[in-house]
């Protein structure tokens, strides 16, 4: 079971490294089905966080094409569902379901953290923008540059109340 861990944090290691490599230039997009991807990455974040939150991932279909680039899709979905860990300070809950509406694919991340202020709902994707104690408020507006540049997609939050938790949506074009 540890060497599987290992292997998985291997791995894990060598598709941040790709994604460095793929910022600045314009990425090669593939149909993929978004699924399996969204959930191997959820999966592996959620054995590596506490056990005082309570992980929910659930999606309409088995079967969800779009065209996107895995290794920055993934650190999307990476940072994302890292920010909803971080905004309940390890203990909540966190949904992440995908769906098709209106011949788009909605993945949503719900989360019960602390919430984001409305007249912050756009500031939070500009580069810069951090509540954090750490780090340099990236994460947020390069996920914006890999969904809405590379991806011709959108992302945005969704809903948010005070105390009471987020949820960030981000729409790709279905293919059928």
């Amino acid at each position: 079971k540890y060497i599987d861990e290992i292997e998985k944090d291997v791995h894990r290691l060598n598709t941040i490294a790709n994604r460095f490599s793929k910022i600045g230039s314009i990425p090669e997009l593939t149909s993929q089905n978004i699924v399996p991807i969204t959930q191997e990455t959820f999966t592996y974040l959620q054995s590596r966080s506490s056990k005082q939150i309570n992980f929910q991932f659930s999606a309409t279909q088995d079967e969800l094409h779009a065209k996107i680039n895995t290794e920055l899709f993934g650190w999307v979905i990476e940072n994302l569902v890292k920010n909803a860990i971080d905004a309940m300070q390890g203990k909540g809950s966190m949904q992440l379901t995908i769906e098709t509406v209106n011949k788009k694919i909605a993945i949503t991340i719900t989360d019960t953290g602390k919430g984001i202020p409305k007249q912050q709902f756009k500031q939070i994707f500009k580069p810069g923008f951090t509540t954090k104690k750490r780090g340099w408020g990236l994460g947020l507006s390069l996920s914006k540059r890999i969904i809405e540049d590379y991806h011709n997609g959108k992302i945005f939050v969704k809903n948010s109340e005070l105390n009471k938790g987020t949820s960030i949506q981000i729409l790709l074009d279905k293919i059928s």
